[in-house]
């Protein structure tokens, strides 16, 4: 499917680097009820509100709602809006941004505190996802009308039950947390976020319009 605009030059190359052939079976029959629920909104011609939910709403569910909202631009799938939210509110972790910055992404910090509030570009012209740390049900994400996509255990089995939601997800991912204030630091948010990218980039390949 053509993109339906154009993504940043130096995203477009690493996003077509992410071999989604590299993605196991089990994998993909975890990301499965993601994409039906796409597809079923895309048939239905409805809004694809997804929010991204991890315990403290500063890596993984961050990662998973920038990776989706550019791999639905990508594949010009419209009407995707993508959120994130944790159990509680912290602060998005600065590696997590300049992860992004590695990878093509245009990010500027809007606001300074102790939880800042970041304009996180991908192409010249749609508007950029802004990242900030928050709970799921802030007033900030959308209270009816979405798919809670859980991206950790912790969060999965802390809220058996998401106010609003219409589908619950269970799409989790290792914490690269682990690997803070270590030499391996850097090469493991990375590693997570090209994880998360192919994954978002297999499920919106797979969306017929």
């Amino acid at each position: 499917m053509k993109s339906s605009a154009t993504l940043f030059q130096n995203l477009e190359k690493h996003i077509s680097d992410f071999d989604v052939h590299s993605i196991s079976e089990d994998r993909k029959t975890t990301l499965q009820p993601l994409i039906e629920y796409i597809q079923l909104k895309v048939n239905q011609q409805q809004e694809i509100n997804l929010n991204f939910i991890c315990t403290h709403n500063s890596r993984r569910s961050h990662l998973s709602q920038v990776w989706a909202q550019v791999m639905a631009c990508h594949f010009g799938i419209d009407r995707v809006v993508c959120y994130s939210g944790g159990t509680e509110a912290t602060a998005l972790f600065p590696v997590v941004a300049d992860t992004l910055t590695r990878q093509g992404f245009e990010i500027s910090k809007l606001s300074e505190s102790n939880n800042p509030v970041y304009s996180i570009k991908f192409t010249d012209n749609a508007h950029p996802v802004i990242g900030f740390s928050k709970c799921f049900d802030d007033a900030f994400n959308p209270k009816s009308d979405f798919a809670a996509v859980m991206t950790c255990d912790s969060a999965n089995e802390a809220c058996p039950f998401i106010p609003g939601a219409e589908k619950r997800i269970p799409i989790t991912y290792e914490d690269p947390k682990a690997f803070d204030n270590s030499p391996q630091q850097a090469e493991n948010y990375l590693e997570r976020s090209k994880q998360i990218a192919t994954e978002m980039k297999y499920v919106f390949s797979l969306i017929k319009r």
